[in-house]
């Protein structure tokens, strides 16, 4: 479970020391990004040497980040206090835009 500014999360269908008492629904955040192309050069000829594109991992990070923000403030308007059984998916759009999705069941959990 990974708490992100008091909202419960969880990849699991349950939360340890939290007792679910309703379920709001599906939620999503969604987030669409592309290295710019100054950045594109960058990582092209570092990848002619090989080893960790710094660049690419930069805006993965962020783009993930973005996504799970978007989610919880989706899983907010519905009235939740947590998200259960949390996934995220990654999809190449094109060869220079990679779109992050964060989905998941809004939950309203209690402490037990």
């Amino acid at each position: 479970m990974v708490s992100v500014n008091e909202f419960a999360i969880s990849t699991a269908n349950d939360i340890p020391g939290f007792k679910i008492v309703e379920t709001k629904g599906f939620i999503y955040g969604l987030t669409v990004r592309s290295r710019g192309a100054g950045g594109q050069i960058g990582a092209g000829i570092k990848s002619l040497f090989g080893g960790e594109i710094t660049q690419y991992v930069k805006m993965m990070e962020e783009s993930r980040e973005e996504a799970l923000y978007r989610a919880i403030q989706h899983a907010k308007e519905l009235g939740a206090n947590g998200i259960v059984a949390i996934r995220f998916d990654s999809n190449e759009i094109s060869e220079v835009m990679q779109e992050i999705l964060v989905y998941g069941t809004a939950v309203v959990v209690q402490k037990e």
